[in-house]
């Protein structure tokens, strides 16, 4: 299923997301903190605000670096990945997630077949899945795909890599 391009509340989501996530000079709400510093949330717990990723996973050439997920938001609601997929890989085999999936398309064309009806996302395009449908993901440009991910709940990087092959491989 697609979205219309720039029409949604989830493609408002995922463009602040990529503000946050792909400006190497971003600053914390504006103030001009460098990314490593914390702020006390309204309840006086510190936390970081900015995430340059907690972990990356790997199947092949295929790259997953997790930006947000329980390990530094402290829960488990949702997960937000920058998933690579480089020209020439294949398609990824059909399979089904556990969590409402959902792409924003930064970078190249993807094919994203639900249940086996093909749709192609373009960079700003955001597609999505619910929790038991089946996806197949292909590169359909000349260039990688950078997308990114969403799921929720999330959780779903860590059954990649119990149950589909994925690895953990250094976040560098």
């Amino acid at each position: 299923m697609c979205i219309g391009n720039r029409v949604s509340l989830l493609y408002l989501l995922a463009v602040f997301i990529t503000n946050v996530f792909y400006t190497d000079e971003l600053s914390a709400h504006g103030d001009g903190k460098e990314a490593s510093q914390t702020v006390n949330s309204v309840s006086g717990a510190p936390y970081n605000p900015v995430s340059h990723g907690v972990r990356k996973i790997a199947l092949d050439d295929v790259t997953i670096r997790i930006l947000i997920d329980s390990s530094n938001i402290g829960r488990d609601d949702i997960e937000i990945g920058e998933l690579v997929l480089p020209v020439g890989s294949p398609d990824s085999v059909s399979h089904a997630h556990n969590s409402l999936e959902i792409f924003y398309v930064v970078e190249g064309i993807l094919g994203h077949d639900v249940n086996g009806e093909s749709y192609t996302l373009h960079p700003g395009d955001v597609g999505y899945l619910k929790p038991g449908d089946q996806i197949v993901h292909r590169v359909l440009s000349e260039t990688a795909v950078k997308a990114l991910v969403i799921w929720v709940p999330g959780g779903e990087s860590e059954a990649l890599v119990k149950h589909a092959g994925f690895k953990e491989v250094p976040l560098n």
